[in-house]
C-alpha cells in the first residue's frame, strides 16, 4: 500500500524529528530528507507537502544552507518553521536581517496573537503561547504573503501566501510549550495539503509482513534478541511473516531486570519460531569479577556477548538474512538515509564479522520508538514488553557502581522493581520517560531495628525528555518518594539510605555510568 508522503527538509534545526513524529501522530506518513537531497529525488516521492525545519543559520550568510528555488513552482504547499520561515521569505523576495536589541528577537515561551481566518489557524483560539528561539528577523514580507499572527515584540511571527499554500511560522508548534502547536501542524496537513490520513500502524504490519515474504522466500532467518523495545518487535514481526524460519537467539547475561528473561522468554511462547535463551549469567559474572572501571565493564560484557552469540549462531548453521532492529532517528541521525553499517549491539560491539548472510533486513528502520511501540501492539505482544523503560546493553553492570558480584545485582534488582511498582501504582509512568535505581558503592551509617548498620546508599533516577539528548529531572511527588524509600529500606537487605538525583543533562548524563 503506498501513502501520501510529507517531506521534512532539514536545516539543521534540532527539533527535525519531533517535527516529523508530529506529522505521523496525525495520521500522514512523511520522512526526514537532508536539504541536499536532489529535486529530482524529493519530486519522485510525491509529497502533498513539505516542511522546512529550523536550524542554526542566518539565510542571509551565503554559507548558510539554501534551497532550490524551484521548489516553490510545484505547486506542492510548504510550511516553514523558523529558520525554514524566513528561507521562504529570503527566496521570495523579502528580506530578513539580524535583529536589533530585543525589539525582535525572541527566546522562549512568548503570548503570541493569530489570525484565526488562515487555514494555518483556523479553528483555534485567537491567543496562545509559542516556543521562540530566533535572532533574525523578517524586515520585508514577500509581496503576495499576509501577516496573520504577531506578538507584542514582533509584528510578523507567522506569514502565508494562502493562493500558493505558503505559510512560515517563527516560532516552534512541534514542541510542547507551543499551545495548540500539533493542531496547527494537523491544520497544514488537512486543511491545506489535503491529507486523507492514511498512515495506521495496522496498513504497516500487514505491509511489512507481505514484504518481509517477498523478501525471505524460503531462507533462514537470524535475530539477536536483546530483550529490549526494538529487537523484540523486529523478531515478532518477523515471527508472524515466517515463522518457523526464524531463529532468535536470547543471550540472557544475568544482568537484567527482575524476571525480565522469563518475561522475554514467555512473550514469544505463541509463534513458531526458534527460541534460543543462552543462560550464560555465570561466564559473565566470571569475566565482570574484580572489574570496576565503567568501560572496561562495557567492553567485557561486548566481547562475551559476541562470543555467545558466534557459539550459538554455529549451531544453527547457514543463515540467510540477519535481523538489525534499526529505528528511523538511527538512519536520519547518520547523515545519509542508508544504514548499512551494522548498529553496535548492546552500544558496546559489533555482530561477529564471520556470519554469513545474504542481506539485512530491516523492519523497523522508518519508525520512530512510538511507532514501533504501537507495532508491537498490532502484534500482540505483551504490554510490559512493549512499554519497557530504555535500558543499556551492560544492563545492570553499569547500575551497580564498582565490582560487581551476584548479591549486588539481586539487591538492585529488587530495588529497582519496588522504584518501578510504586510508579506504575501512582500512574506515573506517562510522566517520565526513563526511571530507575543505581546501587552507589558507597556505605554510610543506619539505625535499623535496634541495631546500628553500615550498608549501602539506593540512588533513584528519572527524567523527562523528548529526543535523551537532553533531559530535566522529574518532580516524583514527596508521597510516591516516601512510599519508595519505606519500601525499599523495609524489603530490600544491605540498604539504609535513598537519595533522588535532581541533576539534569547536561552537566550530567542520564546513566550513572
Amino acid at each position: 500500500m503506498s501513502h501520501q508522503t510529507v517531506i521534512v527538509l532539514d536545516f539543521g534545526g534540532q527539533y527535525n524529528q519531533l517535527i516529523a513524529r508530529r506529522v505521523r501522530e496525525c495520521g500522514v506518513y512523511c520522512e526526514v530528507k537532508p536539504y541536499t537531497t536532489p529535486l529530482d529525488t524529493l519530486r519522485a516521492m510525491d509529497p502533498i507537502g513539505i516542511i522546512f525545519t529550523g536550524g542554526p543559520n542566518s539565510v542571509y550568510d551565503p554559507a548558510s544552507p539554501q534551497v532550490d528555488p524551484a521548489i516553490f513552482t510545484w505547486g506542492v504547499p510548504v510550511l516553514g518553521i523558523c529558520y525554514g520561515c524566513q528561507l521562504i521569505a529570503h527566496h521570495l523576495g523579502g528580506k530578513v536581517i539580524a535583529a536589533t536589541g530585543d525589539s525582535a528577537r525572541e527566546y522562549g515561551k512568548t503570548e503570541t496573537y493569530f489570525d484565526t481566518s488562515c487555514r494555518l489557524f483556523k479553528g483555534l483560539p485567537a491567543q496562545g503561547i509559542t516556543w521562540m528561539s530566533h535572532g533574525d528577523y523578517m524586515e520585508k514580507v514577500p509581496e503576495g504573503f499576509s501577516l496573520v499572527a504577531h506578538s507584542d515584540a514582533c509584528p510578523n511571527v507567522a506569514i502565508c501566501d494562502e493562493a500558493r499554500g505558503f505559510y512560515g511560522v517563527q516560532y516552534h508548534p512541534e514542541v510542547n510549550h507551543t499551545q495548540h502547536g500539533t493542531d496547527m501542524i494537523r491544520n497544514f496537513l488537512y486543511e491545506v495539503c489535503g491529507a486523507a490520513g492514511d498512515w495506521t500502524m495496522g496498513d504497516y504490519k500487514a505491509t511489512a509482513i507481505r514484504q518481509i515474504r517477498e523478501k525471505v522466500g524460503d531462507g533462514k532467518v537470524l535475530l539477536a534478541l536483546s530483550g529490549g523495545v526494538d529487537s523484540s518487535v523486529a523478531a515478532a514481526l518477523l515471527a508472524e511473516a515466517v515463522g518457523s524460519q526464524l531463529t532468535c537467539v536470547f543471550v540472557d547475561h544475568g544482568l537484567m531486570r527482575l524476571n525480565e528473561g522469563d518475561e522475554v522468554e514467555a512473550a514469544f511462547q505463541k509463534w513458531d519460531i526458534h527460541f534460543v535463551r543462552a543462560n550464560a549469567e555465570e561466564r559473565f559474572l566470571a569475566k565482570l569479577a574484580g572489574v570496576s572501571e565503567p568501560e572496561r565493564k562495557r567492553k567485557i560484557i561486548g566481547e562475551e556477548f559476541i562470543r555467545v552469540f558466534e557459539e550459538e549462531a554455529k549451531k544453527i548453521g547457514r543463515v540467510d538474512y540477519l535481523v538489525q532492529g534499526t529505528i528511523y532517528p538511527d538512519v536520519i541521525e547518520s547523515g545519509t538515509g542508508d544504514a548499512a553499517v551494522i548498529k553496535s549491539h548492546h552500544n558496546v560491539g559489533g555482530l561477529p564479522d564471520y556470519v554469513d548472510f545474504k542481506e539485512i533486513i530491516e523492519p523497523l528502520r522508518m519508525l520512530f520508538k512510538d511507532e514501533v511501540r504501537q507495532l508491537g501492539r498490532e502484534l500482540g505482544l505483551p504490554e510490559y514488553l512493549v512499554m519497557r523503560q530504555p535500558f543499556p546493553g551492560p544492563g545492570l553492570a553499569i547500575r551497580v557502581i564498582g565490582d560487581i558480584t551476584r548479591d549486588k545485582l539481586d539487591t538492585l534488582r529488587l530495588a529497582d522493581f519496588i522504584f518501578r511498582d510504586e510508579i506504575a501504582k501512582a500512574h506515573l509512568e506517562g510522566t517520565m520517560n526513563q526511571y530507575f535505581a543505581v546501587l552507589t558503592n558507597m556505605r554510610s551509617v543506619g539505625v535499623q531495628g535496634d541495631g546500628r548498620t553500615y550498608d549501602y546508599t539506593l540512588a533513584l533516577r528519572s527524567v523527562t525528555t523528548t529526543d535523551f539528548m537532553t533531559a530535566d529531572w522529574t518532580r516524583i511527588p514527596y508521597d510516591v518518594l516516601d512510599r519508595v524509600s519505606v519500601r525499599i529500606v523495609n524489603e530490600v537487605p544491605h540498604i539504609n539510605r535513598i537519595v533522588y538525583d535532581i541533576t539534569s543533562k547536561p552537566p550530567a548524563t542520564i546513566e550513572w555510568e
